[in-house]
């Protein structure tokens, strides 16, 4: 059986759903890992790919080699390389996430709706991002969370990540949404986890409060979210983190709270909530709680890109 090889910049939340297609699709994957050797060399990329120029040159990488079915990339660190290197290897090539600036002559492009995607044979839109479908993955997750905390009733779970360029993060929002979500979940367990981009005063803040199961990342990096996913009633997802989001909407029965903290009320993270809202598949939390636990089927998508690449099913 041929495997994929994913194409990566080494930032986890690209290569994770790299690997997600991969494993979607039902194949083994080898990683590549790919770098630009200042910014000048990635600018250059995008010229020389304007006008049909594919060299390895651009970028860093080891030699490729190998019988592979195709070339999956994320991110625009690895958009060009994995062009590239699949027209090297003469197989087909997969892009997650729309390649801005370069030309979209890829075989199969996953693309965010939220990114408006023009409509193109070879662009599939997606709702959400990718993220694991192995059932295992999710059990194993289960089954270490419960080794730290063993549950005594129905418990909800607060997702914290960070500011970006599009929201802000602060102590005293982050005070006011806490205080909501304790009021509103009366009688259940609740547990947190922050992120890598959680602000130290925010993490703070969050471990002052009496939560029944609580992961604060600067000092613990240990993932519940995939028991959190799987055993949860309610989620409640800050708004920028989409990984987070997709994740909740894809797997588990839980109903998907979202805490706003956006600056841009046009911004594509705005898009990406309102769409999953549209659909019945997040609430915006303020003061109660939502009936939002419809999920995203991705078969579809799948099964398109499948096609567009030209790979078998086993």
């Amino acid at each position: 059986m041929k495997k994929i090889l994913i194409v990566t910049d080494g930032k986890a939340g690209h290569e994770n759903q790299s690997r997600a297609l991969c494993e979607a699709l039902g194949y083994p994957f080898d990683l590549l890992r790919i770098s630009y050797p200042c910014r000048l060399r990635k600018a250059l990329s995008y010229a020389a790919d304007q006008v049909g120029i594919l060299s390895p040159k651009f970028f860093c990488s080891e030699a490729v080699s190998g019988d592979y079915a195709a070339v999956v990339c994320t991110g625009s660190t690895a958009f060009y390389p994995g062009k590239v290197i699949a027209r090297q290897l003469q197989i087909p090539v997969a892009a997650l996430l729309f390649p801005s600036g370069y030309r979209l002559n890829f075989d199969c492009i996953l693309a965010p709706a939220f990114d408006n995607p023009p409509l193109r044979r070879n662009i599939i839109p997606i709702p959400v991002n990718l993220t694991a479908v192995n059932q295992d993955f999710y059990q194993r997750g289960v089954s270490a969370f419960l080794e730290r905390h063993t549950p005594r009733k129905p418990a909800i779970a607060v997702i914290v990540g960070g500011p970006n360029r599009v929201a802000t993060m602060t102590a005293d929002a982050m005070q006011c949404h806490l205080d909501r979500v304790f009021s509103a979940t009366a009688g259940f367990e609740r547990w947190v986890t922050t992120s890598r981009r959680t602000p130290p005063d925010v993490e703070a803040l969050i471990d002052s409060y009496p939560f029944d199961y609580k992961l604060i990342y600067s000092q613990d990096q240990f993932n519940p979210i995939p028991a959190f996913v799987s055993l949860c009633e309610y989620l409640f997802v800050t708004a920028e983190s989409t990984g987070m989001l997709s994740e909740a909407v894809t797997h588990g029965q839980a109903y998907v709270e979202v805490l706003m903290n956006l600056n841009d009320p046009h911004s594509k993270f705005a898009r990406f909530i309102k769409g999953l809202g549209r659909e019945g598949s997040v609430h915006i939390f303020e003061d109660s709680l939502g009936e939002a636990n419809r999920k995203v089927c991705m078969a579809g998508a799948i099964e398109k890109a499948r096609e567009l690449l030209g790979l078998v099913r086993f």
